[in-house]
């Protein structure tokens, strides 16, 4: 399996967030993909989309802004199935393809 590891550092928002200037909460953040040629090719699209900050967004959380998942699926458990954000789920690969 591939896993991919995030950690996004606590700062102040900037221009085009929800509240600009607010400091916000960071925090560490894990996504996997099966080890085979779909799945490296789709890290190399899930890397472009980091590097192009489509990966994340700020929400206000209990009164709190903080760092959280963006519109990209990203499977965050290796199993549980696609009830819990996991595999098996044959369909995932294209899915987050199709998003990307």
């Amino acid at each position: 399996a591939l896993r991919l590891l995030f950690k996004m550092l606590s700062s102040c928002s900037k221009v085009g967030d929800p509240h600009p200037g607010q400091p916000y909460k960071g925090g560490k953040f894990c996504a996997f993909l099966p080890d085979n040629r779909d799945g490296q090719r789709t890290a190399m699209l899930l890397k472009k989309a980091f590097e192009h900050g489509l990966t994340f967004q700020i929400k206000s959380c209990n009164g709190e802004e903080r760092v959280t998942w963006g519109l990209i699926p990203h499977k965050t458990s290796w199993d549980g199935g696609k009830a819990r954000n996991g595999y098996p789920d044959s369909q995932y690969l294209r899915e987050v393809c199709t998003v990307l």
